[in-house]
């Protein structure tokens, strides 16, 4: 008789990492997830009384997932919102199913886009606030929303393919545009 394979709840999030990864949020529901990983959906069932309990775990693996991109990202500028917003664009272009789950659409979780830009305990935005040396906290905020605002609109034009630029053209545009707003 075949062993039965164990599905663990790391490997079920892992999956479900996986095809969101690949395919989009579109494609979770038990059902694909359970084709994806090679298993019943009653594994599934059996670690989680409900889909969007498992969304929630999903959601915090993508979020960390994120994080550790911005952390690994390295320096291109010494401007204040240059390797943030670069390491934002470049999430965007390599994993654009990810970047639209965690930053476009309804991501079920009561986190705000400084929240999940900040990147929780890492405080991303807050050394950028650091850089700006004695900047008021409302003006840092009004800054940040300005920048933020085409720093996202930079990276939702590369996930539709409208943004045909080089990795150093990006980033003199993010040098110059800030530059506009902070000088």
């Amino acid at each position: 008789m075949a062993r039965k394979q164990v599905i663990s709840k790391e490997g079920l999030i892992d999956g479900a990492f996986r095809l969101v990864e690949e395919q989009g949020i579109g494609a979770m529901s038990a059902r694909n997830l359970a084709k994806f990983c090679g298993c019943s959906t009653q594994p599934i069932f059996r670690i989680y009384n409900t889909m969007d309990e498992l969304k929630a775990d999903l959601m915090q693996k993508c979020f960390d997932f994120f994080s550790q991109f911005v952390l690994d990202f390295g320096s291109v500028s010494d401007k204040p919102f240059v390797n943030l917003g670069m390491s934002y664009i470049s999430f965007a272009r390599k994993y654009p199913n990810l970047f639209a789950v965690i930053f476009v659409l309804e991501n079920g979780t009561d986190r705000n886009m400084y929240d999940l830009v900040n990147g929780g305990s890492h405080g991303f935005v807050t050394k950028e606030y650091r850089k700006l040396n004695g900047m008021s906290q409302d003006a840092f905020m009004v800054l940040f929303m300005k920048v933020w605002i085409f720093i996202h609109g930079a990276a939702c034009m590369v996930i539709k393919d409208d943004f045909d630029m080089t990795e150093d053209e990006i980033v003199k545009l993010l040098e110059d545009t800030i530059s506009a707003f902070y000088g």
